[in-house]
């Protein structure tokens, strides 16, 4: 209890990615580490300088008692580490343990320079290798690269919703270039998925990687890793064979998208709706025109009809209603008698969402809350 009050203030701090990160790789060299070498060389530094500091007491005349050896132990110290007093000592002898405590001492400060230096060149190079580990909170990691994942990561920075990404790809370097964070592994392991920071972030979106069989089940078996390390992050998943939609299922990913599928059912209405691509493409895509929201309602709009929530949303946020969700079912066309109870949310179509709360957010105001 008492760690928990006195760590509270500095929370914010050791929430802060590059600290997590620093302490990640220095976990990592503090496991290879000989912690015997290094308690041995304290204890022979310890020894080297109470026998530097008995030595000089019974060399300097005036320094032959108790509190002269305090003294010359102090005097001991503060020489290695570069501060101590040269009048101190008057002897040839003292003169001499002086000098050899200062060398001592110049030798220190280089070895730990030189672990410095080591560790900031270590991390660097091992942070450019995407062998770190991400310390983000509430990111989206993206697990595979693919084409779709190319061009998913231009369309989420162009978003205005703008999310911390990390990127889980076995390559020798970053594939998405400046802005994702790189994490260079194995998308199935449970050890990469957690320095991508999978138990901390608010949804995953797998990538196959590449049009074959193999690369669903390996797809699955990434569902199946994120689910056992984090069954509360929400799983999005591409899938290259409609077959291996029920397979995904039960692997409890929670969007699965056949981009084959749906291109070829777009492309179908496309052809006697002339027109229909372009539009779905605008309103999914980023930029300019209306888009795509998935919001929370007010509670004042509980018990409202379906004609009366859209009239609502159009005159209070000029947004149009395109479909209600109630517990994770989709309403498209919901009967006359329909009323909206708590809980409930709305997909719509606006330019910007105004005072609309997104899903994402509102969901981590309910857990900030608890």
């Amino acid at each position: 209890m008492l760690r928990r009050i006195l760590a509270a203030p500095f929370r914010p701090l050791m929430a802060l990615p590059i600290l997590h990160r620093i302490g990640f790789h220095a976990r990592r060299i503090g496991g290879g580490l000989d912690g015997h070498f290094f308690r041995r060389l304290l204890l022979s530094l310890l020894v080297i300088v109470l026998f530097a500091a008995v030595l000089v007491s019974l060399l300097e005349a005036d320094k032959r008692t108790v509190r002269g050896v305090g003294d010359s132990f102090y005097w001991a110290i503060t020489t290695v580490i570069g501060s101590g007093d040269s009048s101190y000592v008057q002897s040839p002898g003292g003169f001499v343990v002086g000098w050899l405590l200062a060398f001592f001492g110049v030798a220190i400060v280089a070895a730990l320079t030189a672990t410095i230096v080591g560790f900031v060149i270590d991390y660097l190079l091992k942070e450019g290798q995407g062998m770190g580990a991400s310390g983000y909170r509430d990111h989206i990691v993206v697990c595979g690269w693919n084409a779709t994942a190319r061009d998913l990561l231009q369309e989420l920075e162009g978003d205005e919703f703008t999310s911390k990404i990390v990127l889980l790809h076995d390559a020798d370097k970053n594939p998405a270039g400046m802005g994702v964070y790189f994490v260079r592994g194995d998308v199935t392991n449970a050890d990469d998925l957690e320095r991508a920071g999978i138990k901390e972030a608010s949804s995953a979106i797998v990538f196959p990687a590449d049009a074959s069989n193999d690369a669903d089940m390996r797809s699955i078996l990434t569902i199946l890793a994120i689910e056992s390390i984090n069954p509360d992050v929400r799983t999005v998943v591409e899938v290259n064979n409609p077959k291996h939609v029920d397979h995904f299922k039960r692997a409890k990913a929670d969007e699965i998208l056949v981009t084959s599928q749906l291109a070829s059912r777009l492309l179908a209405r496309s052809a006697l709706y002339p027109g229909l691509a372009g539009l779905v493409t605008d309103i999914v895509s980023g930029g300019e025109g209306s888009e795509l929201y998935h919001v929370s309602l007010p509670d004042s709009y509980v018990d409202l009809g379906i004609d009366e929530l859209s009239t609502r949303l159009r005159s209070d946020h000029n947004a149009t209603l395109l479909a209600v969700t109630r517990k994770g079912v989709s309403l498209t066309n919901p009967p006359a008698d329909f009323r909206l109870e708590r809980g409930d949310d709305a997909v719509v179509l606006a330019v910007e969402l105004g005072d609309l709360i997104p899903m994402v957010r509102a969901d981590e105001e309910i857990l900030e809350t608890r």
